[in-house]
């Protein structure tokens, strides 16, 4: 275990931006901490700027040449005088390098020690860490494979079908998927090859291919007095291109006999590696029930809100009471799962043509406002959405007392959220919601490809200056209100009893 590390942040420095950037600074300030931001030439009046109380600007607008430059990050904190730093996710959040400078320079990283962070960012390391301590792993290799007859020995002792990983990898690339034993040669070599050009490093495994899993993931926090905590599951089972769209808590799936395993299982992964922050074991659950550690994601997650909705905890605000050295809030028996919670990332995408990703200026964004809605956003109307950065818009976060009350209260969140612009996932996610095969529970990761083709979008969102478009999203605008309106008012009756207000954080 590290030594604790007692000091006082009065000063965060954000290494990001968006909305992401902007929900870290909501909890700083409530904590009467400073915040500052960094922007590269294009985000000069991006809305994470305007809210920060200072701002630097890094580089220019490609991420290799402003928030992925580690060097002008630390620089712009030691300008500023910021003795935090927040990374948030992606760009340096799980850059080991990076988070050891930061600690070089005195500087609190808020998120776990460098030596976690390159033990659980390679798989294959992960794997090792993890195997002593009972923790179930899908059959396949140990180590690093890349001679072709070699291969096809240990594909013999996995069975078909198997799966290839990149062991530095994620978001799906480097990954491939075999179902015959005479192509296991060829997609090692493409793997492999892929491997190297996304990560600069070939290293590959194998492993066998769970059929129609779910992914589970657990929420953990982890002080530096040896503590730790999990938040119960997310359901993060449906996905394009392998990442994330729709996210649930609790899963359906689940029950607490089960829940209690993997949750006792994910504490034992963080203390794998004397874990110290936040941060997510992932898992894939079989036809089963069977569970199968996955990796351990060594930062906040994009869809941590869902688990803030059910748990009422504020995961960053524990972050940084963290790094300050102090000990958890919670212990395991004070948690309990409250209601149920779903999050839609809405992307600038076309859903309609593969997801293919879109920019433009955002000509009306008006996000939708109510009890048990919350919107994490880094967007605003007028801004234009780039080529530069992921195309995630925002994060649309509802919470109800059950699981149908909270897809009725998504589906008129998701009707009273207007942006045009921009073709986004929007209607997507509402196809998504309101399919049968979600509303049963009975869901697998490959939902989108079995169930989702474009004829299926219930209408196109408004682009342009189309006036026939606008009419007709004006009319189908009035309906669905209308149509929503008894659903409201049912989950206000419901709710009024038990109902909680929650602000947002």
């Amino acid at each position: 275990m590290s030594r604790i590390k007692k000091r006082s942040i009065t000063k965060i420095l954000i290494a990001n931006r968006g909305e992401i950037a902007l929900r870290i600074m909501r909890t700083a300030r409530e904590m009467g901490i400073a915040t500052v931001a960094v922007y590269s030439d294009v985000d000069s009046n991006a809305p994470h700027v305007m809210a920060a109380d200072e701002a630097v600007l890094i580089g220019a607008a490609p991420s290799s040449e402003s928030y992925l430059l580690a060097d002008r990050v630390l620089e712009a904190a030691i300008k500023t005088g910021a003795n935090g730093i927040h990374p948030g996710y992606g760009f340096l959040s799980e850059n080991a390098e990076f988070a050891k400078a930061v600690e070089n320079a005195g500087i609190a990283f808020i998120g776990p020690e460098s030596e976690a962070i390159k033990t659980m960012g390679d798989k294959l390391a992960a794997k090792e860490a993890v195997m002593a301590r009972n923790i179930p792993l899908v059959p396949g290799t140990d180590g690093a494979i890349s001679n072709p007859e070699q291969a096809l020995i240990e594909a013999e002792k996995i069975g078909m079908p198997l799966i290839i990983k990149a062991s530095a990898g994620g978001g799906g690339k480097g990954m491939r998927s075999v179902f015959k034993q005479e192509d296991v040669k060829e997609e090692l070599a493409r793997a492999i090859s892929e491997a190297e050009r996304s990560f600069n490093d070939g290293s590959v495994f194998m492993e066998r291919l769970v059929l129609k899993p779910r992914h589970i993931e657990i929420q953990i926090l982890a002080d530096s007095h040896g503590n730790v905590i999990h938040l119960f599951e997310r359901e993060c089972s449906i996905q394009r291109r392998h990442q994330k769209v729709v996210e649930e808590a609790p899963s359906v799936l689940l029950d607490e006999n089960l829940r209690e395993e993997m949750g006792e299982c994910a504490k034992e992964v963080a203390r794998a590696c004397n874990y110290i922050g936040a941060g997510t074991v992932e898992f894939l659950v079989d036809g089963d029930s069977n569970f199968f550690f996955l990796e351990m994601n060594t930062r906040l997650q994009v869809e941590h809100p869902v688990t803030e909705f059910i748990t009422g905890v504020d995961i960053v605000k524990e972050q940084i009471r963290i790094a300050e050295g102090k000990p958890l809030s919670y212990a395991q028996e004070d948690l309990k799962i409250d209601g149920h919670a779903i999050e839609l990332r809405i992307y600038a995408e076309d859903a309609g043509a593969g997801f293919l990703p879109g920019t433009g200026v955002l000509k009306k964004y008006s996000p939708p406002v109510g009890a048990g809605i919350r919107v994490d956003d880094g967007v605003a109307e007028g801004g234009e959405v780039s080529i530069h950065y992921d195309p995630m818009l925002s994060k649309l976060i509802v919470h109800a007392a059950t699981r149908e009350a909270c897809i009725e209260r998504m589906l008129f969140a998701i009707d009273n959220y207007d942006i045009r612009g921009v073709k986004t996932t929007l209607e997507f996610g509402r196809f998504a919601v309101d399919h049968e095969v979600f509303r049963s529970g009975v869901y697998d990761t490959g939902f989108i490809k079995d169930h989702f083709s474009p004829e299926k979008l219930v209408r196109e969102l408004p682009v342009g200056d189309n006036i026939f478009a606008e009419l007709v999203s004006e009319l189908y605008d009035r309906i669905s209100k209308e149509r929503h309106e008894l659903s409201k008012e049912a989950l206000v009756m419901e709710e009024r009893s038990n109902w909680r207000n929650r602000e947002e954080r």
